[in-house]
């Protein structure tokens, strides 16, 4: 089960390349993102381009801000298998995963991360993701799937999911996208290692 809430854009307002104030499950840090939609085209990503296959109506962008931030405080289970005393026994891990890009031949990029927390708010963990270069997408427009996988950190209670886009080049937009992100819990049959 997934649980970043509105992983994929679909949810609440947007469907333009207009920034908006408030995101569905996410806050806003910093920035202002848009959730655009694929159909909206213009220079922007696609049904055609390198994506997610399983892709809905939209996906995030960084807006017209230099840096947009969104973030989301996700509490971990606490009871089954995947609760915190498998936690603390080293048999959860954890699968974050996203599709990140960019346009054209920019450096616009997202960076996706997850930090790992213990009930103290202590940092425990730290994976992070992207950002694609333009030369990861052969200078094309696309979003490509980014995962890392490990041991969830004895003691973690909570996870902080990142999303921070960034302008790097000319140009008034921020062209980081985003879609399909998600932090997955599994549980093993013993403890595994934070190592891969």
């Amino acid at each position: 089960m997934n649980l970043v809430v509105n992983g994929d854009a679909e949810s609440g307002p947007g469907g333009s390349a207009d920034p908006v104030a408030d995101v569905n499950g996410w806050d806003v840090w910093e920035g202002a993102p848009a959730l655009v939609a694929y159909s909206l085209g213009g220079g922007y990503p696609t049904a055609a381009d390198p994506g997610p296959a399983s892709r809905g109506s939209r996906f995030f962008s960084g807006g017209y801000s230099p840096r947009t931030a969104l973030v989301q405080d996700i509490v971990l289970p606490a009871e089954g298998r995947t609760g915190r005393r498998a936690v603390d026994a080293g048999r959860v891990r954890y699968t974050l995963a996203g599709w990140l890009g960019g346009y054209a031949a920019q450096e616009d990029g997202v960076r996706l991360s997850v930090e790992f927390r213990d009930g103290r708010g202590t940092p425990v963990a730290l994976s992070v993701l992207g950002p694609v270069t333009a030369a990861e997408r052969q200078s094309r427009t696309a979003l490509l799937e980014r995962t890392a996988s490990a041991a969830v950190p004895p003691g973690a209670r909570t996870a902080r999911v990142l999303l921070v886009f960034t302008r790097s080049g000319g140009g008034t937009s921020n062209d980081g996208y985003a879609d399909a992100v998600s932090l997955t819990l599994t549980a093993t049959a013993k403890p595994s290692g934070g190592h891969q």
